[in-house]
């Protein structure tokens, strides 16, 4: 665990993106490598197919995605993404923020984790959660998980 401010924070890595097969969502599947507790995130699909194609990689079709465009603008502006942290769950919605540095100085933005989550890929940043939302939201290996959800679909990456 990291400290940030009076926050402990934990070190997640996207571990895949699955379809939710009881709604049209998808699930951002993150993992503490540590421990292998699972912090799934429920995100629409335009969400998790941008997270999928940053996880792979994958040029994005014919012209840059949003996500694309922020990495573009901030890297002509001399931002760049430090960490993103995910930083609290209240009635089933995650918030985020992104933190983003400019010669020394360091500011933070209020993101969707979804946004958050696909822009910290395209940039290389590292993803966190409080220590407080994975008490909250996390638990369980992703085999149990899965289990879960009624799917053993490990075609999620990684």
């Amino acid at each position: 665990m990291e400290q940030s401010g009076l926050k402990e924070l934990t070190k997640l890595t996207v571990h895949g993106v699955v379809a939710d097969p009881n709604t049209e969502t998808q699930i951002v599947i993150l993992r503490d490598e540590r421990t292998a507790q699972v912090l799934p995130i429920w995100v629409g699909a335009a969400e998790g197919n941008a997270i999928k194609l940053a996880m792979d990689d994958a040029p994005t079709p014919q012209r840059p995605m949003s996500h694309d465009l922020l990495r573009s603008m901030m890297e002509h502006l001399n931002l760049a993404v430090s960490r993103v942290v995910v930083t609290d769950v209240k009635n089933n919605t995650y918030f985020a923020s992104v933190y983003l540095t400019s010669q020394g100085t360091e500011r933070t933005v209020d993101a969707r984790p979804s946004d958050a989550i696909a822009l910290a890929l395209r940039s290389n940043s590292p993803i966190f959660v409080t220590a407080n939302v994975l008490q909250q939201r996390g638990g369980n290996s992703l085999e149990t998980w899965l289990e879960k959800l009624g799917t053993k679909n490990t075609s999620a990456g990684g």
